[in-house]
């Protein structure tokens, strides 16, 4: 069965970090690009950090870059999301899909995702 679980959402004071993960599932995991997608409430899915099958090349929204750290590990089948210095701007549900950029917004792969909240 073809799956991806997102966990480790949470609430998160201005300034905080938190680490996000994905577990993967039923596919060739160390082949695919993978990607984070966000959704605010009331807002679009907005493209957040892509990451090559390998994980050697990233990518980042210009709102997260310097901020944002992706990892993929092929040897457990986890994708990571590093966020620092977290804002209120950052609180959405949090979303990992196959895909590489904007393209993994249309992905037919995505998990259910996990809650992140931002606030003092």
């Amino acid at each position: 069965q073809v799956q991806l679980v997102e966990s480790g959402g949470d609430w998160v004071q201005p300034g905080g970090s938190l680490n996000i993960s994905c577990t993967a599932s039923g596919f060739t995991f160390s082949s695919t690009l993978m990607s984070w997608l966000r959704q605010a409430p009331g807002k679009e899915v907005e493209w957040v950090a892509s990451v090559t099958a390998s994980g050697r090349t990233d990518a980042y929204a210009d709102s997260v870059r310097g901020r944002f750290l992706i990892h993929k590990d092929n040897t457990k089948n986890i994708l990571i999301l590093q966020m620092n210095s977290l804002e209120p701007g950052d609180t959405a549900l949090y979303y990992c899909a196959s895909g590489y950029g904007l393209e993994s917004i249309s992905s037919g792969l995505r998990g259910q995702g996990t809650q992140v909240t931002v606030s003092s």
